[in-house]
């Protein structure tokens, strides 16, 4: 067995959700729950379907994103995994329902860092054992980096 470091880049103000999934409906399960979910998102998804054919099965409603999002499930070739790439929302508007989703098992990462995925390769094939998702911590945040941290939360609208 290999393990491989693979950089994920994502268009700007884009996040990504990558997560796992057992069968080819989640395809069209996710992309209902994003257009219901929030009005104006733009998406491109991409799952990487594990037997069959063995195709990479796609979504969306921006080309751009849609084709990002293939990149994804191309270069990593991970089986049942899904790589949901958004703009004009964020994970926090889509997560639990994408959690609740009947066919997705694993959610493993919702991002808009820097992101790695850790792949294992055997002779059969591909699987995520793992993300790197941004940088470590660089110290404890003080009351002025606190004050900003609510500050934020509070121009995005989600806090009073």
């Amino acid at each position: 067995m290999d393990i491989i470091v693979v950089d994920v880049s994502l268009p700007k103000n884009c996040n990504i959700i990558v997560g796992q999934a057992h069968f080819i409906k989640t395809v069209e399960d996710l992309a209902e729950i994003v257009i219901t979910s929030v009005p104006g998102v733009k998406y491109g998804l991409a799952f990487c379907e594990a037997s069959g054919p063995c195709l990479i099965r796609t979504e969306g409603n921006d080309d751009q994103l849609v084709s990002e999002a293939v990149k994804c499930a191309e270069s990593i070739g991970a089986g049942h995994s899904f790589y949901l790439i958004i703009k004009n929302a964020f994970p926090i508007n889509v997560l639990n329902q994408i959690k609740q989703c009947q066919e997705v098992a694993r959610i493993f990462c919702a991002t808009a860092n820097p992101l790695q995925l850790l792949v294992a390769e055997t002779g059969q094939g591909r699987g995520i054992i793992g993300v790197i998702d941004g940088f470590h911590p660089k110290g404890v945040e003080n009351p002025a980096d606190k004050k900003n941290r609510k500050e934020l939360l509070r121009k995005f609208g989600y806090k009073l």
